[in-house]
């Protein structure tokens, strides 16, 4: 178990399944099955023995396909036609859940901007490469800090940092859509503040 700004995290174990938060992560059956391949399905963050976070992950599959787009967890994964070829080993980052404290769509702001989904990020990171994953594939979101929290991820910057490269960038225009119809940012917004998202990969 790691530790940040009091925060410990920690890999989501089988035992985990009906005491932590699982939305997203799909049927129990499925988040077993993933734990057995994986060893884990997600990193968590605790504040003492209170779930306050997690970053989920499964393994990478090229031709993954989300039949609802950004409104599936398996939006996550998909890279279309940008899918890079990593092999069998990999892994692909889906959604950041920052102050999570039940299996609900409600966050505790108190844990906004301290960090916690990057220390989620470089937790993952760690377990992954002790693990013996050759890879890990991540698709980064738009800049903008609203429309970073609306979609749960990280940005471009936050993955070139730990070193991934950038194996592809595009305009999603489903996120545009969303993003202009929510009003999160100016009509005349940086694509790549807005509606840009990227393919990131780190080998380790």
């Amino acid at each position: 178990m790691t530790a940040h700004d009091g925060i410990a995290f920690r890999p989501m174990v089988a035992d985990d399944i009906d005491r932590h938060p699982i939305g997203c992560q799909g049927p129990r059956e499925d988040i077993a099955a993933r734990i057995r391949d994986l060893g884990a399905s997600a990193m968590l963050a605790f504040d003492g023995a209170r779930h306050v976070g997690q970053l989920q992950f499964r393994r990478y599959d090229p031709g993954l396909r989300s039949p609802k787009g950004m409104y599936e967890p398996a939006y996550w994964g998909d890279f279309g036609e940008r899918a890079p070829d990593l092999g069998d080993n990999a892994l692909a980052v889906f959604c950041y859940h920052v102050g999570q404290t039940d299996d609900s769509d409600q966050r505790d702001p108190a844990y906004f901007g301290r960090g916690i989904g990057l220390a989620l990020l470089d937790t993952l990171l760690d377990w992954a490469g002790w693990r013996g994953f050759d890879a890990v594939v991540a698709k980064a979101t738009p800049a903008a800090r609203p429309v970073m929290t609306m979609m749960g991820g990280q940005p471009m910057d936050a993955y070139r940092g730990r070193g991934f490269e950038v194996a592809a960038t595009w305009v999603d225009e489903q996120v545009r859509e969303v993003v202009l119809e929510r009003g999160l940012v100016a009509p005349d917004a940086d694509p790549a503040d807005a509606w840009q998202v990227s393919c990131c990969v780190k080998v380790l």
